[in-house]
């Protein structure tokens, strides 16, 4: 069975596709890609099963990135799911996180947007904002706690992993952040590895010195030695501090990525 783990570099795209084409993606020397479902974030720009099949012959494995805990508004799914909206994301004021463990939320949003990956020829999906079980504001969900948010958001990705996966055995689930969904049952299983973002360099620069961070790391390690790929995304400019996170991908085992926070670009691999 194929796994993420012999893979050492990948290029992580989200926006900026030159003429709205993937080329610069097709003709990185990365080993794999993360690319938005779409190019302009509506349903009208998704890329076709002919496009991820050129970037796909180049030798690359291919996840469509999307969200899974929170919307924004130059979405084509945005309007109608408005109702599922709990609060802003005040990082991001064009997101809002939102009842994501609803049935409406799945049938509108997610399910659609695995089917599209699958009928697009991905090798598998790359899920952001599982961290909105910490974010969503409690306050606005009585009889919620961040253990049963998280809990439900766990069930998320599995349901996902297992939708997928029987459609097409094969199929990469790779959540980004919150690594500590480990800790609830059945999330390990369903998953083939994680994203990581910041676990050396904040944006921009930055190294990252919280406490969160060492979190992270351990977390991030635990799933490691569980078998799980790390796709680790830090952002910096400095030589210094790409060469010290390059070296710090290589000592960990992950999959390394330093890059500009716009994620606009393909990113110059690790050396």
């Amino acid at each position: 069975m194929r796994t993420l783990l012999s893979f050492a570099l990948f290029t992580y795209v989200l926006q900026g596709y030159p003429h709205g084409r993937l080329d610069a993606v097709e003709h990185a020397p990365h080993q794999l890609a993360i690319v938005d479902l779409s190019r302009d974030g509506t349903e009208r720009g998704y890329f076709t099963a002919e496009e991820i099949a050129r970037v796909r012959a180049s030798g690359k494995t291919v996840l469509a990135y999307f969200e899974i805990g929170s919307i924004e508004e130059f979405r084509t799914e945005y309007r109608p799911s408005r109702d599922l909206a709990v609060n802003v994301w005040k990082d991001w004021p064009d997101e809002h996180f939102v009842r994501y463990w609803e049935p409406r939320w799945w049938h509108r949003v997610v399910k659609p947007r695995v089917d599209q990956a699958l009928r697009a020829g991905f090798d598998g999906v790359y899920l952001d904002t599982p961290l909105a079980y910490e974010e969503i504001d409690l306050a606005k969900l009585p009889g919620e706690t961040r253990h049963s948010l998280g809990r439900k958001m766990a069930d998320l990705i599995i349901r996902i992993s297992d939708y997928a996966k029987k459609i097409r055995p094969g199929f990469f689930i790779v959540p980004q952040n919150s690594p500590e969904l480990r800790h609830y049952s059945g999330y390990t299983r369903a998953i083939d590895g994680i994203g990581m973002e910041e676990l050396f360099y904040r944006a921009t620069d930055v190294p990252c010195t919280k406490s969160w961070c060492k979190e992270n790391l351990d977390d991030a390690l635990a799933l490691r030695r569980q078998g799980k790929a790390v796709f680790a995304t830090d952002y910096a400019v400095s030589p210094a501090h790409i060469a010290r996170a390059c070296a710090l991908y290589r000592r960990y085992g992950f999959a390394g990525n330093v890059t500009r926070v716009d994620l606009d670009r393909v990113s110059p691999p690790c050396h």
